[in-house]
């Protein structure tokens, strides 16, 4: 399945892959090591925090790699959709953007981001101006209001 990244995204995720797969592999090796030369493996709590780490660092490193691979980097600022559900106050309006959740860094805190395939971002996709919005949530039709679409 395919991801969508801002180019920002897709670069820092690329950085992050290069560092983890070449720097990381190199220190987590040494790490595991340092603690085999200690001795008996079973009670040998370094070497297993450092068998743990890299078995994490694995994990991402693999998830990196996918997601590398199948990226659509969109190009331009993405849209921020400023929102009601219907019966809520203008004073409790949320801010939305569709993308992935790899976007996280470098978003202000209130702005909640949604996939493309969920059953919002696919409604908002769509959407070019403000205005009532209606969309089939997993537990029956959602009434908004798009208050606002401004570029991130």
């Amino acid at each position: 399945m395919s991801e969508q990244l801002s180019r920002d995204a897709y670069e820092r995720l690329k950085a992050e892959y290069e560092d983890l797969s070449t720097r990381g592999r190199i220190e987590v090796a040494e790490e595991i090591e340092l603690a085999r030369a200690e001795g008996d493996l079973k009670e040998n709590a370094g070497y297993h925090a450092a068998k743990d780490k890299q078995g994490h660092m694995e994990g991402r490193i693999r998830q990196l790699e996918h997601l590398l691979e199948h990226a659509i980097v969109v190009e331009g600022s993405r849209q921020v959709f400023t929102m009601i559900y219907e019966g809520d106050d203008v004073d409790m309006a949320e801010r939305f953007v569709i993308g992935s959740q790899e976007e996280r860094d470098g978003l202000p805190a209130d702005i909640t981001i949604v996939g493309p395939g969920s059953p919002l971002g696919d409604a908002l996709a769509g959407t070019s101006a403000p205005g009532p919005l209606e969309y089939e949530g997993p537990n029956g039709v959602l009434k908004v209001e798009i208050l606002s679409i401004n570029d991130l």
